[in-house]
């Protein structure tokens, strides 16, 4: 008869811990929610980054006709088209991926070092952004969340593995990430040390693909070349496995 309010006792303790661990999961989605409730501008930039790329490569999917008509030659056209892709990049107007392609269709290989200079300078201008928008961010986290500090802050001193696995993801776009990296204090320096090697696998993809085409409606459907899905699975896999890997090695270390 012992054995029942023993048993009780257990499954009472089981799901107030269960309980507690799921309150602990839903107060920080609650927190968050709070947060972007509370910063209406700090909000719509995250749905700018989401959403305007996207609408972006529709606009110029269609209007591409005039870029067909550019010319890059001399040197201030070639300086005038690298501050033009950053901003546009950097600002989120254009995702990564579409402007390499774009860039390898309409000027071939003599601007591909103009599109890298042009990714660190959107680099810069898009987590100086993001860093602005979401200055308080882990100051409200921590304080609503004081367990959080510890297990990010180990993971964001040694950030090499995040930063390289997150860019080098086909699937994350690159306005994201910098929000993210910007929300997450991660440094600037070591965003551009590591992340750009991330970058350029799939942007010179992008860029040879856009570059072998025979017309812009056949480089858009370049990328859904059996090839290039498998170039892109690895990557994605890949980036999967680093993004994983990175987090519960600093868990364990810790």
């Amino acid at each position: 008869m012992r054995a029942i309010p023993i048993l009780g006792a257990k499954l009472a303790g089981f799901y107030f811990k269960s309980e507690s661990k799921m309150t602990k999961k839903d107060s920080i989605f609650k927190d968050l929610g709070s947060y972007f409730r509370s910063h209406s501008i700090t909000t719509l930039g995250w749905i700018w980054v989401s959403m305007v790329p996207l609408l972006g490569s529709l606009l110029l999917s269609t209007q591409y006709q005039q870029l067909e008509q550019l010319t890059v030659t001399g040197v201030w056209e070639q300086v005038l088209l690298t501050l033009i892709l950053a901003l546009l990049v950097g600002l989120a107007f254009l995702p990564t991926t579409f402007t390499a392609l774009a860039s390898g269709f309409f000027w071939g290989w003599a601007v591909f070092p103009h599109l890298v200079i042009a990714y660190l300078l959107a680099n810069v201008l898009g987590y100086s952004l993001g860093k602005w928008l979401n200055a308080d961010f882990r100051t409200i986290l921590y304080a609503r969340q004081p367990s959080l500090q510890e297990e990010i802050e180990k993971r964001i001193e040694h950030p090499a593995g995040l930063v390289f696995f997150v860019r080098i993801s086909p699937v994350i776009p690159f306005a994201i990430s910098n929000f993210l990296f910007a929300s997450l204090g991660i440094p600037l320096s070591k965003i551009i040390r590591f992340g750009l090697p991330g970058m350029l696998p799939r942007t010179i993809l992008a860029f040879a693909s856009g570059k072998a085409a025979s017309s812009f409606l056949d480089a858009q459907s370049s990328l859904k070349d059996p090839h290039d899905w498998l170039i892109l699975g690895l990557l994605l896999v890949g980036s999967v496995w680093g993004i994983w890997y990175f987090w519960n090695k600093k868990k364990t270390e810790g």
